[in-house]
């Protein structure tokens, strides 16, 4: 299978973040991630599914390398743990850290423009939490 074949995936929106992101999935440091489910009616996409392949594309889009989603759970925002909060691999000392960096994302301008309205957010929101991990060009050809 190509990378270039490949349906992509995009950490953050172009720029230093996704930079900073990008790299630490590549490295493993960074082996889950998490995304507002309300989004996915806003940009009219299905929900990731365990077992996808997909590219990952740096702030030039251009694809760098593939990963595996190994396990998908939406999960209200209260019920987000301190393993997964730690394992998005960004320095969050838990849950509470993950929250509040996670809301501030979700209400800056860029996301409040990309999704159109200013989501209300809570414990009972409901989060896309994915693991993911990186596939190495052998695994990826073998496929």
């Amino acid at each position: 299978m190509e990378l270039s074949a490949l349906p992509f995936s995009e950490y953050a929106f172009p720029g230093p973040l996704r930079d900073q992101l990008t790299a630490a999935v590549y490295s493993g440091i960074k082996t889950t991630t998490s995304s507002l489910h309300e989004a996915y009616a806003v940009w009219q996409e299905e929900l990731p599914v365990a077992g996808t392949v997909q590219g990952v594309l740096d702030s030039e889009g251009v694809p760098r390398f593939a990963t595996e989603i190994v396990k998908v759970e939406v999960k209200r925002m209260a019920e987000v743990d301190d393993a997964f909060a730690i394992a998005e691999g960004e320095g969050f000392a838990g849950a509470a850290d993950w929250r509040a960096a996670h809301e501030a994302y979700w209400l800056s301008p860029a996301c409040v423009e990309d999704l159109g309205y200013t989501p209300a957010l809570g414990d009972d929101t409901l989060v896309v939490c994915e693991t993911v991990r990186v596939l190495s060009p052998e695994e990826l050809a073998a496929r």
